[in-house]
C-alpha cells in the first residue's frame, strides 16, 4: 500500500494544528477575567460607595484582556480558511 503525502496536505495539517494551539490562548483571558471579577466583587463589598469606579475599571481591564483571546481566534481563522 503506497501512502503518499502531498505538500498541500502537509501544510494543511500543520495549519490546523497551529489553529488548535492558537485557541489555547483563550484560556488565559478567561481565567484572568474571572479573577478580576472576583476581586472587583470583593472591593465593592469592602467599599460600596466606590462601586461605580471599581466597576468601570474592571470592565476596561476585562476588555483589554479579551483582546488576547480575540487575536488568537483571528489567527486561528486565518490559519483554517487560507490554507
Amino acid at each position: 500500500m503506497d501512502l503518499q503525502v502531498t505538500s498541500e496536505a502537509f501544510i494543511r495539517a500543520y495549519a490546523l494544528l497551529g489553529a488548535g494551539i492558537a485557541m489555547i490562548a483563550g484560556l488565559g483571558p478567561g481565567i484572568g477575567q474571572g479573577i478580576a471579577a472576583g476581586k472587583a466583587a470583593e472591593a465593592v463589598g469592602r467599599q460600596p460607595e466606590a462601586s461605580g469606579k471599581i466597576t468601570t475599571t474592571m470592565l476596561v481591564g476585562q476588555a483589554m484582556a479579551e483582546t488576547t483571546g480575540l487575536y488568537a481566534l483571528i489567527i486561528a481563522f486565518i490559519l483554517i480558511f487560507t490554507t
